[in-house]
């Protein structure tokens, strides 16, 4: 881990905390925190296509080291996503909504609303909302997220 942290580019050793590499690549945008049995996970990508480019590319720079890589099992394990609407009042929308959410601004200043088991949404009162969930949580809300594992499990 060291060796690949003192010769390569826009690489950090974070030795005390996760004991893993956090690497990051420009194109595209996309950051990979590879642990020291192999695992690679990539954040920061648009689509599904990114995500597998990015870590193509994350492993090709390992490959240059020296090291033996091979690409095997690749799967997006979560989705997330943005947005910003209009100002909310989270008080109002906690009471009509007490059974799915949960809000205490004490400790977050974020509404945490569940709509399903695996899916999660972070509501600002600025209007702000991030939505989070496992990819199979999405497959099953009927959207076109995941397309690739889903064909794979047919």
């Amino acid at each position: 881990m060291e060796f690949i942290a003192r010769n390569s580019w826009n690489v950090q050793h974070l030795s005390t905390v996760f004991k893993s590499l956090v690497m990051k690549i420009r194109k595209p945008q996309t950051t990979a925190r590879i642990f020291q049995s192999g695992i690679l996970f990539c954040t920061g990508a648009k689509s599904e296509d990114e995500s597998r480019v990015a870590a193509r590319k994350f492993a090709f720079k390992i490959l240059k080291l020296g090291y033996p890589v091979r690409f095997l099992d690749f799967k997006v394990l979560n989705i997330g996503g943005t947005c910003k609407t209009f100002p909310i009042n989270l008080e109002d929308l906690f009471l009509a909504h007490q059974d799915h959410c949960s809000y205490e601004p004490e400790l977050f200043p974020a509404l945490q609303y569940n709509f399903r088991p695996g899916m999660t949404a972070s509501i600002f009162s600025s209007g702000s909302i991030s939505l989070v969930g496992k990819c199979d949580t999405w497959m099953d809300g009927g959207g076109e997220f995941c397309a690739e594992n889903r064909r794979g499990k047919e």
